[in-house]
């Protein structure tokens, strides 16, 4: 069967061969909306013979009804209904796909009004005759995208995509605003004929309208989505036969990162070289061929070739310009993702027995562990910050007989703990007593009073720990008790669980759990021949209690002195059928050394000469001490030079990024009394190389939040906002935001505010995930 006839056209040469690269779709949240009804995807149709589409005066549409599934899945070869267009009203048909079938452009409406639409070429058709002026052409016309599918239990997540035919593959092509669940999607639909409207001039793209208003505009465009443009691109050559690779030898991701130097454009790649000899052809020659199909990438200004085969990517101004609307307009919400959806995250950390003050590596783990719980939360994961409370065990005991030989004025216990900390939680417990009408604990019998001063020195120790780690801003969903897991049982059940999947024998008198099964370097004794529960058993009870609450993964942070314990747990989990290094990922911190006078700062818990979270925050602050712990990678020994810390100066990094936000904020109030303000935005005009740097930083921002997320590494967060600070010093220092002296207010102005007001969002933004304030005036 043929395809629905067609009446002869001539056609703009602008409209033919357009083809737009692949960009990222982003995910709108439909949540059900019951108006949104189907999805259909109109597209022109290009077929094979050329001749044929430059004859007569009607435009073949094909209009692909697709179901959410359908989007992954092959179309070609199907019949499908057929949109006939001319002189601009349609009519219906039907006919059949074929692999030369182009979708040209999609339309994403709100109702009656439409809030996107691709760059198609446009062609102005002169003014009207009678005066005013004509509706610009907008070449390929648009037409619906609707989303079929919710009603019935379809998923309410979709991807609004804009869809390249070629060669039987579907590839998502370019993307809109993220949609709400509040938005209805209206539009054409198979069978109604629907003339939709002009796109706006040239002249109106990318601007603000008179009242205030946002225009239709150029899409920013992200290292993401040249990523995936490149993608598509090598797609495509292997699908025409350009590329001697098979689909499956194609990168998933195709990385792309900023030239050292400004002339080479704002993003690089390698992936010809990369991907040259394995298609048997030069690095260069692919190169070459990339470029070509990249270039027609909306926002992509030009693409050079240069050396043997790097391609260097110039962005339109106003595509890369558009990037601080974009981020003004989300605010709190730029740099979030969607990642971790889903999983739930138990993320325990710091949970230092309560025998004495968190010292300063407790504080370290402190501060990286509240900032990862913030990025994974960012990236849409749901997090419980978990303490665990070690109130079981020889140390406990030791706190306690190092607690009653302070109040009696003896000697600390040889393996006993000492400081002044322990005069004051004795002092305090007594009082505590006294108060409360009890004997004072110093006249009862030994084990009593250790008893006394156990329970209630515990309870004091702990009550500090909690009330210092709030005041550093962190504070945890639960504290879990140790002594639980033995009272209530737990200890035995995991131990039956395990001995069930025939991982527990006997031996000597003990039980065994043969963890080398499972890559430990020995079987471990759970149960000790005298009955009692080896240190292990509480930590295999401890994993299976919280996967049993329903957590999909667990993290855990440890100190520089638990390396043994990763193997024993691995298998552990392992042993319980679960995935190592997935449901369980175990973190360790190296050292902290302070530094201060230059000279290093001795701390020894035992001693008494202890470094405590209060001492820290005393000498540097909150926000120093924070950021401080958390620019490093933790599985790096870092030195934090006290004196450094406490200076208002660029060499403190925590004050060069603080101080970054200040200013945008100082410049915020300086446009407010010049009569700068936002009511206009022309990103074209953003050509000076600093805002060029600037915005390559900014667009950067969500990529950065979500690597930090994945490679649990919060690190990365903080040299990302020491970047960021310094390439907006540097824009401050070469540009103005307000006029000099008797200078008009022109759109330039206006469209830098908002560029400094998008800089002053993200470095809040990425504060915020640090947990370290972004303060408005220094």
């Amino acid at each position: 069967m043929s395809a629905h006839p067609v009446e002869p056209a001539e056609r703009d040469p602008a409209e033919r061969g357009v083809v737009h690269p692949v960009r990222e779709a982003r995910a709108p949240v439909l949540d059900g909306d019951p108006q949104v009804e189907e999805l259909v995807a109109a597209q022109r149709h290009e077929s094979a013979d050329g001749a044929a589409r430059q004859r007569g005066e009607a435009v073949d549409l094909r209009v692909v009804e697709l179901g959410v599934p359908a989007l992954s899945q092959h179309v070609t070869g199907e019949r499908v209904p057929v949109l006939r267009e001319h002189r601009g009203e349609r009519t219906h048909g039907a006919g059949f796909l074929d692999g030369q079938d182009v979708l040209r452009d999609v339309v994403v409406r709100h109702r009656s009004e439409q809030v996107r639409c691709l760059h198609a070429p446009e062609r102005s058709r002169g003014p009207r005759a009678g005066g005013g002026a004509r509706e610009h052409d907008e070449g390929p016309r648009p037409a619906s995208l609707l989303v079929r599918g919710l009603r019935g239990g379809a998923p309410d997540r979709i991807r609004t995509y804009d869809l390249l035919l070629r060669r039987q593959t579907l590839y998502p092509l370019s993307y809109g605003r993220a949609v709400t669940g509040t938005d209805a999607l209206t539009g054409a639909r198979c069978g109604t004929a629907t003339r939709l409207p002009a796109r706006p001039a040239p002249s109106d793209t990318n601007r603000l309208r008179g009242d205030g208003e946002p225009a239709d505009r150029m899409a920013p465009v992200t290292p993401t989505e040249l990523s995936d443009a490149l993608r598509a691109a090598l797609a495509a050559a292997v699908a025409d036969g350009t590329l001697a690779l098979p689909a499956d030898a194609l990168p998933d991701t195709v990385h792309v990162e900023r030239p050292r130097q400004r002339e080479h454009g704002d993003w690089a790649t390698n992936v010809a070289l990369q991907l040259a000899k394995k298609a048997r052809t030069t690095p260069r020659a692919l190169a070459e061929d990339l470029a070509a199909r990249l270039v027609a990438t909306p926002g992509v200004a030009k693409v050079d070739v240069a050396g043997p085969g790097f391609l260097n990517i110039t962005l339109d101004a106003a595509a890369a310009g558009e990037l601080a609307r974009t981020i003004v307009e989300e605010g709190t919400a730029y740099g979030r993702g969607e990642a971790e959806a889903g999983t739930r995250i138990n993320l325990e950390f710091v949970s230092a027995n309560p025998t004495g003050p968190v010292h300063i590596g407790g504080v370290r783990w402190a501060a990286v562990g509240d900032s990862l719980a913030r990025i994974l939360q960012a990236s849409g994961a749901e997090v419980t910050r978990e303490y665990y409370f070690n109130d079981h065990g020889v140390q406990i005991d030791r706190f306690a007989r190092s607690l009653l030989a302070k109040a009696r004025g003896q000697a600390a216990p040889e393996d006993g703990y000492g400081g002044q900390y322990i005069e004051d939680i004795a002092n305090a417990v007594i009082a505590d007593a006294v108060a409360a009408g009890d004997t004072d604990p110093r006249e009862l019998p030994d084990a009593d009073a250790q008893e006394v001063f156990r329970a209630r020195g515990v309870e004091r120790m702990f009550g500090e720990i909690k009330q210092a780690l709030h005041e550093f801003g962190v504070d945890f969903d639960v504290y879990f008790h140790e002594d639980a897991l033995h009272e209530s049982g737990a200890v035995d059940r995991a131990i039956a669980r395990l001995r069930e999947a025939g991982h527990v024998f006997e031996q000597d008198g003990a039980t065994w759990l043969r963890t080398t099964e499972f890559g430990d370097d020995k079987d471990r004794v759970v149960i000790k021949s005298d009955g009692d529960a080896a240190y292990i058993a509480g930590d295999i009870a401890y994993y299976l209690d919280k996967r049993e609450r329903g957590f999909d993964d667990v993290i855990i942070m440890l100190g520089a002195d638990h390396h043994g314990y990763v193997g024993r747990m691995m298998a552990v989990c392992a042993a319980f059928g679960d995935t190592p290094g997935k449901n369980l990922q175990i973190l360790i911190g190296q050292m902290v050394n302070l530094v201060k006078d230059g000279e290093p700062v001795r701390m020894s818990k035992r001693a008494g000469t202890i470094i405590t979270l209060e001492d820290l925050v005393d000498v540097v602050g909150v926000d120093a001490g924070r950021y401080a712990l958390v620019r490093s990678s933790s599985d790096t020994n870092i030195d934090l030079d006290l004196d450094l810390l406490a200076r208002a100066t660029n060499e403190n990094p925590v004050f060069y990024v603080q101080y970054a936000h200040a200013r945008t904020a100082a410049v915020d109030r300086n446009a407010a009394e010049h009569g700068v303000t936002r009511d206009a935005f022309d990103p074209a005009l953003l050509t000076h190389e600093t805002e060029s740097a600037l915005l390559g930083v900014l667009t950067e921002f969500p990529r950065v939040v979500a690597q930090a997320a994945e490679l649990r590494e919060p690190h990365r967060v903080a040299r990302y906002l020491e970047q960021l600070a310094g390439a907006y010093h540097s824009w401050y220092a070469a540009t103005r935001v307000t006029p000099l002296g008797d200078e008009e207010v022109t759109d330039l102005h206006r469209t830098r505010l908002w560029l400094n007001d998008a800089t002053r969002q993200v470095l809040a933004n990425g504060l915020g995930l640090l947990g370290v304030s972004a303060p408005e005036r220094m």
